[in-house]
């Protein structure tokens, strides 16, 4: 997860229209709608200069996040709102290292729902501090960031926050095997007064077995001792503890569970470590149950120079916009967010899919997988679909996973199908940030790609949530989305 300028970063655009390839009759009032009036109730026009990167931060004095209780500024780890310039701590990654990344926390979260792995992720018994013989949980490329407090007086850390992972680590001084570079000052425990670790023949400690997919071990002065690795071979060491965790300065979580990493290795450069939003018991959703009422809803902000939000609680009700589907619990990964997926429009014209395509594999929805990952069958028609109706653009070379790419260098607005995913009788609507990826205004690429197999999980990425009101009410057993959640 190494960062990377604004300049080359992947840049996700959702842009909805339709052209001529998928008219269908539409009736208004009793009436057909002439070609024109079908066009403009499926399409978008985007202009091609909005899809250049910007360098700075766009959050402003108007625009700084949300300030509500219980609500966190999310940003993306590689924009301009994370770093300055000045604060180069990691090598840049190019695009087909980012997609290559994003690919391996696929492969890790496929290998962790395998009947033959169990999900299980194996240390190396010879050594505690050597990379893990076989990953089986994820981080991601495309990761977005949170700043919370730690510690009495608090130290301010930014950690990815993610869905697909249940333990929150951070960097600990004094850093006994290794830690990478962060962006933050390291957390050093000796200096907070609420600060303790917890013991290995606590109860709490073999709680760790199943969020880490590994045997929690004992230190000589019987600390309890977290080992959690990674798709992509990161991996992070150090003693399960005990802290004050502070959300807001109205939102303190005491004695909240984390792993206090003292060797700590791989992609994780420039954040200070990781906040789980998983649904193991040691996730902040469910240490904070009793706090915020396993509610929490989400925004990933439409470029990674804007802001969005992370909020846990339902303080402030639900929108009527928000549309709600059953929250679905995987046999084979119960930590993971599932959905059930039936089937994807576009152009508002529905896919000749079967339900079983997605219903065979499942679904969940994933904040740190990029791209979104269909079966081959549904990829194949989606593919078709959107090609038909950009026919009217050239298409340019592929990049890595991604295969459908167009040159918009010399068009000054363009014009492509909207996109919807069905849930059941839900539709959802994508918003205008995200069917694309956006290289250049010479290289646009469709932002989802095809699983190799058809019996592997379907995953929403975070390439199809931009803008939108993500609301996982876990209590309620259902996940929402609504329009236009943030910039």
């Amino acid at each position: 997860m190494a960062t990377t300028p604004v300049s080359s970063f992947l840049w996700v655009i959702i842009l909805f229209g339709f052209s001529a390839g998928f008219l269908c009759p539409y009736a208004h009032e009793g009436r057909e709608t002439t070609e024109s009036q079908h066009l403009l109730l499926h399409t978008h026009t985007v202009q091609v200069d909005s899809l250049i990167p910007s360098t700075t931060c766009t959050s402003t004095a108007s625009n700084e996040g949300p300030k509500s209780k219980g609500s966190l500024k999310v940003i993306h780890k590689y924009g301009p709102c994370f770093q300055s310039k000045e604060d180069e701590v990691a090598a840049v990654p190019n695009h087909i290292e980012i997609l290559l990344q994003d690919q391996s926390r696929v492969n890790a979260i496929n290998s962790r729902l395998s009947k033959n792995s169990a999900g299980s992720s194996k240390f190396r018994d010879s050594q505690a501090a050597t990379l893990p013989a076989k990953s089986g949980l994820t981080v991601g490329s495309g990761n977005y960031v949170v700043t919370v407090g730690l510690g009495t007086p608090k130290r301010d850390l930014r950690l990815v926050f993610d869905t697909g992972s249940d333990l929150t680590w951070t960097q600990c001084q004094p850093c006994a095997g290794y830690c990478y570079n962060q962006v933050d000052p390291i957390f050093d425990p000796s200096k907070s007064t609420s600060y303790s670790n917890v013991t290995c023949t606590s109860p709490t400690c073999t709680q760790l077995s199943s969020p880490t997919g590994n045997r929690p071990r004992c230190s000589l002065t019987s600390q309890c001792i977290y080992l959690i690795g990674y798709g992509d071979k990161s991996y992070s060491i150090g003693y399960f503890s005990k802290e004050r965790l502070t959300i807001t300065p109205l939102d303190v979580l005491d004695n909240f569970l984390f792993g206090c990493g003292q060797d700590n290795e791989g992609l994780f450069n420039g954040s200070a470590g990781l906040l789980g939003l998983g649904r193991n018991q040691i996730s902040i959703v469910q240490q904070a149950a009793k706090k915020y009422g396993l509610f929490f809803s989400y925004c990933l902000p439409s470029t990674p120079s804007s802001i969005g939000h992370l909020t846990f609680g339902n303080g402030g009700g639900v929108s009527n916009t928000v549309k709600f589907t059953p929250l679905l619990t995987l046999s084979r990964g119960a930590s993971f967010y599932g959905l059930g997926l039936t089937g994807i429009s576009v152009g508002g014209r529905q896919l000749s899919i079967p339900t079983s395509v997605f219903s065979t594999p499942g679904t969940i929805i994933d904040s740190g997988t990029v791209i979104t990952r269909l079966p081959p069958m549904a990829y194949n028609e989606l593919r078709t679909a959107v090609r038909e109706s950009m026919r009217g653009y050239p298409m340019t070379s592929p990049v890595s996973i991604l295969d459908t790419c167009y040159d918009f260098s010399k068009n000054k607005s363009v014009l492509v199908p909207s996109i919807a995913f069905l849930f059941g009788g839900v539709s959802v609507d994508l918003d205008h940030a995200g069917v694309f990826f956006i290289l250049s205004s010479s290289q646009a690429c469709l932002g989802f790609a095809g699983n190799n197999d058809a019996s592997n999980i379907v995953i929403i990425g975070n390439a199809q949530q931009k803008r939108l009101e993500v609301v996982h009410d876990v209590a309620g057993g259902r996940i929402g989305f609504g329009p236009s959640g943030c910039s």
